[in-house]
Parts: structure tokens; sequence; C-alpha cells
């Protein structure tokens, strides 16, 4: 059988060893031992897989030349073949069908030789996946890659084919199978790959749509930040605008920019994607990566953020910014996106986060801070805006509702959540958000106007606070004279009811209102914390309240006997002030908690004179306790206290407030 040969001559100049070993033997004749032989390779025996690559490297042992010419040579070419050969020599070694041959390196005067006997099994794969379905458009370009099982290259034949034909034109890998697609006119078509053999077909359907579909396409590369400022509210004003928009979200709690960075380099899938589509469905997939939510729309806007805690110092921008720019637009397909910085605001005055030391525990100097660093970070980019959100936030505050627009010391409550989103409207559609007819259900209007105020005036002002003189008063007279409920929740936004979203002291309700959302001049505080929210409250209840779920099923709770998170709650307190008259009130409260031991909580409501009341709030689904008769002091403030009751047996104590009412008494 004759031998194919395929040849590579090269050139080597040889370096001397530090010495040539020659073993001499006493012998009668003189006679010098042969040398050992001069080359050598890794492996004498392999066995490949058709379509994968094996390198072989040359172990040369002894010299008998100062130069010498050496050649690869395969037995039969049908078997394997030689890829490349590298300087050293080292020769790249392809199966490309079944059977066995030899791979040999020699030198050109014939007196060195080594070689490797390859055995090669061919196995075919028997399925392609593709994508479902797939969003392109027009005058942009999307990737497929094919996912065959068996194997890392496709041993098949394989063509690619488009039904209707005139949708996407269609560029193809021969190695590979990838496919990049070209968007050429709005439609659907069934893109199918299929094995010369018939083997093996997959089909996706891909639906171009038009690059200019009026649809606003927002991604955010985040955090709990911006899912507070994109996920609740912003689709509702814009659609009330008549705004088309699809917002979508890649979320890790508390990620910083080295984060997201490092994530898109090193394309981890470990973001939680939210997307809300043109219609304001939200859905959430795990588990993706920067670079598959690139991909999935034709992205208006991409934005940026630090991690909150951080937003206010310069030099964490500086490197992970640049390289997290750099990654998303070497791989977004519009070339028109437009890149912003969504700017964090500062902590509450009364927050714990331990960040907040970072500026001294100090609010105005956190945002000034967060003002500068993101001002400074807008050049390190080709930065369209900065979200002014953070501002947005500040000139709320100088409303009458104060600094009460965070939840938890740092995370926005809803009204804060509304204040961000007009912010994000404005920016998006450039356009004044005043006047917007989205208020949320649960909204007092006039919230809802001092947030839109407050977000127009930041865009106008990005850089500096802007106080809204014309928001310092609600109104009402310091007598209540009609029933006022109030829940304790970080998410509260229930019609009819005044939520307290914080539960740290000094957290204010700063004008209680009825139920119709009339004004009653009664402020709200906590003077005393509580330890933190609970969710587990029983959420079917039967009481005079008329509990809606998210009122029964959450809570604020101390503990009076034990550490819990690290602290000894020992009573909650509120306070109650304005009151201008001597009338006589009745308080009534209701906590619960799924449980199957005593959590008796004790409530005290202390005026001119005092009464208390307890009930029991394991598993509680139907009492409350009631105190009567209760007139405010010589200073218009009443005091409740919150503790555990003389027959709670938990081991921490805990005691709870879900809901309270106040009513006027004859």
């Amino acid at each position: 059988m004759r031998v194919s040969r395929q040849i590579y001559r090269f050139s080597y100049v040889l370096l001397i060893f530090a010495a040539m070993l020659l073993a001499f033997t006493a012998c009668e004749d003189d006679d010098i031992q042969e040398p050992q032989q001069a080359i050598a390779l890794e492996l004498d025996y392999a066995h490949m897989v058709v379509g994968n690559e094996l390198t072989l490297t040359p172990l040369i042992r002894n010299f008998k030349n100062t130069s010498k010419e050496y050649e690869w040579s395969v037995s039969d070419s049908t078997v394997i073949e030689i890829v490349s050969v590298a300087n050293n020599f080292a020769a790249t070694v392809r199966a490309i069908g079944e059977g066995s041959a030899t791979a040999t390196i020699n030198s050109l005067d014939g007196t060195e030789e080594a070689s490797t006997t390859i055995e090669t099994n061919l196995i075919q794969e028997s399925e392609v996946r593709l994508p479902a379905t797939i969003t392109a458009y027009t005058q942009s370009t999307v990737s497929i890659v094919p996912d065959f099982n068996l194997v890392d290259r496709p041993t098949r034949n394989y063509t690619w084919s488009a039904n209707p034909e005139g949708i996407v034109s269609i560029e193809t890998d021969p190695e590979t199978y990838a496919i990049e697609i070209q968007g050429l006119q709005v439609g659907s078509t069934e893109l199918t790959i299929s094995s010369d053999d018939g083997e093996v077909v997959g089909t996706t359907t891909v639906t171009v749509e038009d690059e200019n579909d009026g649809v606003l396409k927002i991604l955010a590369i985040g955090n709990s930040f911006s899912e507070d400022a994109l996920e609740s509210y912003l689709y509702g004003l814009a659609d009330a605008a008549g705004e088309d928009i699809v917002i979508g979200n890649l979320y890790i709690g508390g990620a910083e920019l080295d984060l997201h960075a490092q994530n898109a380099t090193e394309n981890n899938a470990n973001y939680s994607y939210r997307k809300i589509n043109a219609q304001g469905v939200k859905n959430t997939t795990a588990d993706v990566a920067i670079s598959t939510a690139l991909n999935d729309e034709n992205w208006d806007y991409i934005s940026f953020q630090q991690v909150s805690q951080k937003s206010g110092q310069y030099e964490t921008f500086v490197t992970p910014l640049t390289e997290l720019y750099e990654y998303v637009s070497a791989n977004v397909d519009n070339e028109d996106t437009k890149y912003l910085l969504h700017q964090t605001w500062a902590y509450s005055e009364n927050s714990t986060h331990s960040g907040f030391v970072n500026y001294d525990n100090d609010q105005i100097k956190m945002y000034e801070a967060i003002v500068d660093a993101y001002d400074q970070a807008s050049n390190l980019i080709p930065t369209y805006s900065v979200v002014p959100a953070g501002t947005a936030i500040q000139n709320a505050r100088t409303s009458y509702i104060g600094d009460n627009f965070n939840r938890d010391g740092y995370h926005l409550n809803e009204i804060g959540k509304y204040t961000a989103a007009s912010t994000w409207f404005e920016i998006l559609f450039n356009k004044s958000v005043v006047g917007n007819s989205y208020v949320p259900e649960g909204f007092v209007a006039l919230d809802a106007e001092i947030a839109q105020q407050a977000a127009h005036a930041a865009v106008e002002n990005p850089m500096m606070i802007t106080e809204l003189t014309d928001y310092q008063s609600a109104g009402g007279d310091g007598v209540i004279t009609k029933n006022v409920l109030i829940d304790f929740s970080t998410t509260s936004n229930s019609t009819g009811w005044n939520g307290l979203t914080s539960f740290l002291e000094d957290a204010t309700i700063p004008n209680l209102k009825y139920e119709d959302n009339e004004f009653t001049g009664i402020e709200l505080t906590v003077t005393s914390r509580f330890n933190g929210q609970n969710t587990a409250g029983e959420t079917a209840t039967s009481t005079p309240f008329n509990m809606p779920a998210e009122v029964s099923g959450n809570s604020f709770y101390g503990n009076s006997k034990g550490e819990w998170a690290g602290l000894l709650i020992e009573k909650g307190v509120l306070k109650l002030s304005g009151f201008q008259d001597d009338s006589t009130y009745e308080f009534c409260f209701f906590g619960s908690r799924t449980a199957s031991d005593n959590r008796e909580t004790l409530y005290t409501v202390i005026g001119s004179n005092s009464g208390s009341a307890a009930i029991n709030a394991a598993s509680n689904t139907d009492e409350v306790a009631c105190v009567q008769g209760i007139q405010a002091d010589a200073n218009g403030e009443i005091i409740i206290e919150v503790t555990s009751g003389a027959n709670n047996d938990n081991g921490n104590g805990f005691f709870y407030i879900n809901a309270m009412r106040i009513a006027p008494e004859e």
C-alpha cells in the first residue's frame, strides 16, 4: 500500500547542551558505544474521537549536528491530518476519519525518527438544539450558535435554510455552523439546520421587528437600587403618557461595578433578569449572563450604577466602569444605543447601613459626594445623561413628607420608588412628568404631585437641591373625626391605610390621613425602633379592621427577652403629635404571626391618661386589643408602647404590631 506523506520542513539551529555524555567502556577493540535515539515523542499510542485535535510534542535527547531539518507525515490522510507545526516541532493532529494511522516525525537525513500510533473512532451527534424563538431587527445582526450533543465539533455536514426567504440573510461559519443573521424586513421566518444525510434537524422561529418600532427599550445593569427605580412604576408612567416601553433589569443584590465588570469579561451567568414587556407583563429569568440580555432586545438605552455605599467615591468608578462599558458597547447590535449613569440616593438620616460611615453618617455629605462622583464618572465613558434620581429624592425630602422616602434607611419605599421612576421617565422620554395621570392605587394624590415636581426639578437642576416651597404642609386641623387606619410594613401601599414604611427610630408619617385621603394634621413618629419587619402574619382574617392580606400579613416586631439579629428590643415606641383639643379616642391594635407558642403582645397608650390591652399574636386571625378614652397630654401628644405581655412564653419574647385603628369617641 502506498503511504501518503504530508511533509513540513524546518531549519533548526541546534543549541549545544551543557555536555554530550559519551559512555566509554574498556573493551579489547576500543569500540565506542552508539548514542541514544536522538528524538522521541511523548506518546507511543493515542485514541481520538473524529473531529477532535491532539498535540504531539517531540523530545530531543541528543544531537549529532549543529542544524537539522525535520518533517511530519501521516500514514493515512483519510484518518488523521497534520493541522499545524510549532517552532519546537510540536504537531497539532486532527482526527478526520475512523481507523488507525501513524503520525511520524523524522529528520530529512534519515537518521532520526519517532512515531505515534493513533486509533480514531467516529462519534456522531444525534441532536442539535436551537433557541425556540429569536427576535431580530432590521439593520442589525444576531448570532445563533447551534448546540450539538455528544461532540465538540459537528461531524456531519449541515445546511441552513429559511422559509420564507427574504426576511433574513444568513452567513455561516463552515467549522461550527454558527450563523449571523441580518434582519432584512419585518416579518417571521423559520430557520432550519439540517445534516446532509437528513439524520439531524433543528428549527427556530425568527421574528424581525422594525428597528425604529416606536418602543423605547431600556436595560439597567444594577442591583436593588435599579430594582427600586425601574421595576415598580416606570411602566405605568410611560403607559399613561402613551409611550411604549420595554424595561430590563440585570439584578444582583448589592452588586458593585467591579462585580459587573468581572461578570462581563468572564461571561458569568449569575443575574436575575427581570423584564417588563411592552404589554406591562413582568417575567424573571434566573442565571442569565450580560451577553444574553444584550442580545435579547435592540436596546435604546443601557444604564450603569455603582453600589450605594461607594456611589460617592469617584475612584471606585474609574477602572470597572470603563471595562464594563467597553464590553457592553462591543457586544450590542444597535450602534445608536445611548449610555446612562443611574445616580443613586443618599441614605435617610436614621440609616443604620454600615456604608453610611463613609460619609460620616451625614445625609447631605453623602448626597453631595454622590453628585460629584457621578458627574466625574460621566466623563469616563460617552454618557448620554446622568439620571439624577438622587437629586430627585433629596428635592422631595424638602416637602412636608420630610425624610420618609426609605423603607429601611437606604432602599426606597413606595413614594420613593415613584419619585425615582418619575426621574427616569423625564430622562428617557424628554418630556415633563408633571401632570402625568398615573397615580398608583393607595397613593395620596398630593404625594404623587410632590414626587413628580421633585423629579422635574432634578432633571432641570441635577447638581443642586431644589426646595419644594409650595409643599410644606398637607393641612388638617389636629382633631380626628373619622377612623384612621395605620399599617406597619416596609412595602405598604394599601388604599385607605397610612403606611409606616420604616421600623427605625425617627421614621415618620408626617400627616395621617383618613380612609378618604383627607389629612388629619396628626404626625406619627417612631421614637424607639423595632427590630425589623416580619412577613409571616395571618393573611385571612376577620376583624373590624377589614384588613387586606398585605396588611395583616406584615408586622413590625421586637424581642424583649433575648437578642435576635444582634438586637434586644424591649419595646417599640410610637408618638402621635399635633392634637389640638381635648377629645378622647379609642385605640385598637392587631398583631399576628404564625406560631404555636404564646406571643402575647401588650399595647399601652399614654396621654393625659393611659390604658393597656393585650392579645396573643400567635396565629391570630380575629382578635384586636382596644384601649378607650385616651386624651392627648398638654403638649398635644399620645405615646404608644408595644412590648411582650405577661403570658408571653416565647424564649425571645417576640411581640408584634401589624395594624392600628384610631377612632373618635362620642
